[in-house]
């Protein structure tokens, strides 16, 4: 007796542990008639269920998949975004679409803010982001480029990439424009006059032999036509515009030395965003203590979910505010913020007039209205 009392312990410990986890298991389905915080990593999203570690659908079951991207929460980390923006990408790819956008910040908050972070230090974070994210479709036997805009700024990635413009089997760097076979001029006149005026390469942009997917990094609104042309030399091919700010370039399209407003109708309007985060931070006075009011969210999509309008509430805690199919504006998704805050009394609610004299006649900027000659593609 005295010998097996031991091992009868460990035995009562076992069953004891496995019943344990099963009641956990089991409790993490349960669904909620209350919001419920669920927690991923670091990050926590409200909503009307607590899962944990459920992996998305099958990309082969189409209405699973959507209802699973419609109430997708922001990724915990960049291997989440890693994995998550790679699924968004090859199911648009599957539905026909060929000019993709990939939106995020690439780089934690705390130091995109910080005052000695220069724009060379976001391209090396796009740029490495941009290899680790096409390994995905090189594992899947595609072959991929990175596309720089020119030949020096290629060259300085291939030195901050040990030397070697394969960071991956089947990833090459490469650039956009390419000089003519003999031409080792490190200055070229000629195209930094076409780039400055968006007005074409003059036939220096070339295609990368045999590729099926093209990632563009850190291009300009002046550089944008050289991906426009691109997609007319490989008519068919993937074209995944990463982290290029489009919101802002697009405010600089009309101005002096600039493409003309007809290159977001004509192209720009064409490019699907299928992994999108832009985060947004605003302020509101009130005549009640604490007089000003700080808070921010974060407009989100993975496709083919919806465009999540999302309300930071703190430590990376994010509750959905609402879901559209169409994207909102960023005046309409600032309403949205702040309607979600009136609703919870931390706004109070304010006169026709007032409201006039804080957001004004305008909500929208010229992209973001109703153009008759621009494609959906941009907010779908």
């Amino acid at each position: 007796l005295s010998s097996s009392f031991p091992s009868s312990i460990v035995t009562m410990k076992f069953f004891l542990g496995a019943l344990v986890c099963l009641l956990h298991d089991v409790s993490s389905f349960i669904p909620s008639k209350q919001s419920i915080v669920a927690i991923s990593g670091d990050v926590v999203f409200e909503n009307q269920w607590r899962f944990y570690n459920i992996p998305p659908p099958s990309e082969e079951d189409t209405v699973a998949t959507k209802e699973f991207a419609n109430k997708e929460a922001p990724p915990a980390s960049f291997y989440d975004l890693q994995i998550n923006s790679a699924r968004a990408a090859r199911l648009a790819m599957k539905d026909g679409y060929n000019l993709l956008e990939v939106e995020f910040p690439p780089l934690p908050a705390n130091i995109l803010e910080m005052d000695d972070v220069s724009a060379y230090d976001v391209a090396q974070a796009n740029l490495g982001l941009a290899v680790d994210f096409s390994k995905f479709f090189a594992e899947d036997g595609k072959k991929v480029a990175i596309m720089l805009p020119d030949e020096a700024e290629a060259r300085i990635a291939v030195e901050n990439n040990g030397g070697t413009d394969i960071p991956h089997p089947g990833v090459v760097i490469s650039s956009l424009r390419k000089s003519e076979e003999g031409d080792d001029r490190l200055f070229k006149p000629e195209q930094v006059l076409l780039s400055l005026f968006g007005s074409g390469s003059g036939g220096s942009v070339k295609p990368v032999e045999d590729v099926d997917i093209y990632i563009c990094l850190v291009a300009s609104a002046q550089e944008l036509p050289d991906i426009e042309e691109l997609s007319k030399l490989e008519p068919g091919k993937t074209i995944i515009l990463y982290n290029l700010k489009l919101d802002v370039l697009r405010g600089d399209l009309g101005a002096p030395a600039f493409p003309s407003k007809e290159f977001q109708d004509r192209f720009l309007s064409t490019v699907k965003p299928v992994y999108y985060l832009r985060t947004r931070q605003y302020s509101r006075s009130t005549s009640k203590p604490p007089f000003m009011v700080n808070y921010q969210g974060c407009l989100f999509r993975s496709y083919p979910g919806q465009y999540q309008t999302l309300l930071d509430t703190g430590k990376g805690r994010y509750r959905r505010v609402l879901g559209s199919n169409v994207r909102p504006a960023l005046g309409e998704f600032k309403e949205q913020l702040t309607q979600a805050l009136r609703d919870e009394g931390v706004l109070e609610e304010e006169g026709k007039t007032m409201n006039f004299l804080r957001t004004g006649y305008k909500t929208t900027t010229w992209w973001e209205e109703d153009r008759p000659d621009a494609s959906d593609n941009w907010r779908t």
